[in-house]
């Protein structure tokens, strides 16, 4: 059988029990004389055989052909064991045929045999001449089609405990499948949130301290003055970057940021006689943490460029906050580029920051005239 419930697969054995301790009661009882050792001793192997096929059974693999040879057996071994009976009791066994047919072979096969058990029943009893006015062999047959019956609903219910059994088992697996996935989307969205975070800060802070340091080595022996006004530079975007990483751990602890605030110290940390900034900013933030710090890493980001490839001298920076928007423009006055030929890694880290958050990002550029970076998240996506 292919069923796990205890109770069903202990049923057919419980049977069999049963059966041998009446047989054997009545033999020893003397109320079947006529039964020699011999059938006596055929009636308990045969019903022992039974047992052992069940035990067979339940720890073999489960194949159609296998089901069959054992479902043979069974109905070879039930009729020695009704052929030696003393007490006449084994008759009930044959119930248990649609029973093992339903689980192994299907619902056809299940009420075939029950059919068929039903049918030469009727016929045994057809045989004996006024069988339709003798309770006791009406009853009978009526006592065996009920006992048919019960045991395919019982086979039937079963049958679809399991099969509900195996797709709660196989949602749960999918289910596991599943988070197991969402898992690996979620580390991978923050491997890649640091990456730009890395990105955006880090290579921010060291572009500036490697520019100064570059300019003290210029200007080591030219202008002392200079050169240690840049090495003051360095020391003072050091101080920064430091304390970006602690802002970072900080995010974790949920400590404010304030976008105004963190763009007017980007602007002032980076402002010199070579690289003015300017920044401006109108309106308040109303907009959530997450908005913020992507607004933060586009201004970060396009400074960045704006120092380290477009050779500007001059960049403003305006943010606008309205009921409707917020939008961030980063405008210098260097030498531009061609927009579709870029292919570092400043610009799809900006616009998935803010794709992520409903916003968006352009960058309007050609050689000899400047770069202006527009960001943009609507109400929607920047509201509290």
């Amino acid at each position: 059988m292919a069923v796990d419930a205890p109770p069903l697969r202990w049923m057919a054995s419980l049977l069999y029990g049963a059966v041998l301790l009446t047989g054997l009661y009545f033999v020893v009882a003397g109320l079947a004389p006529e039964a020699s050792a011999m059938s006596v001793a055929g009636f308990v192997a045969a019903l022992l055989a039974l047992l052992g096929v069940e035990q067979l059974d339940w720890r073999g693999p489960s194949t159609r052909r296998r089901a069959i040879v054992l479902l043979c057996v069974r109905i070879l071994l039930l009729e020695l064991v009704n052929a030696a009976d003393p007490g006449g009791f084994a008759r009930v066994l044959y119930v248990l045929v649609p029973f093992f047919a339903y689980f192994s072979l299907g619902r056809k096969a299940g009420l075939g045999l029950a059919s068929a058990y039903l049918v030469a029943a009727v016929l045994r009893a057809g045989s004996v001449p006024d069988w339709q006015t003798n309770p006791e062999i009406v009853s009978d047959l009526l006592m065996f089609a009920i006992g048919l019956v019960l045991t395919l609903v019982t086979a039937a219910v079963a049958v679809e405990q399991q099969r509900s059994r195996i797709r709660a088992e196989q949602l749960v697996a999918e289910l596991r499948q599943a988070q197991r996935q969402v898992a690996e989307l979620s580390a991978a969205g923050e491997r890649n949130r640091l990456a730009r975070d890395i990105h955006d800060s880090l290579g921010h802070h060291l572009t500036a301290i490697s520019v100064q340091l570059a300019k003290a080595e210029a200007f080591r022996d030219l202008d002392p003055a200079a050169a240690d006004r840049a090495v003051s530079d360095a020391h003072r975007a050091a101080g920064r970057a430091l304390r970006e990483v602690r802002e970072s751990v900080g995010a974790l602890r949920a400590e404010p940021f304030f976008l105004a605030t963190a763009l007017e110290s980007l602007a002032e940390g980076l402002d010199d006689a070579g690289f003015r900034v300017t920044c401006e900013i109108v309106g308040t933030e109303p907009f959530d943490r997450p908005a913020r710090e992507a607004l933060y890493r586009v201004a970060q980001e396009a400074l960045t460029n704006a120092r380290r490839h477009a050779r500007a001298d001059r960049v403003e920076v305006l943010l606008r906050c309205t009921d409707a928007a917020a939008v961030l423009e980063v405008s210098d006055n260097g030498r531009g580029f061609a927009v579709e030929a870029a292919n570092g890694s400043g610009l799809p880290g900006m616009r998935e920051r803010l794709a992520a958050l409903g916003g968006s990002v352009r960058v309007e550029s050609a050689p000899g005239t400047g770069t202006r970076v527009v960001a943009e998240l609507p109400r929607l996506a920047v509201l509290s």
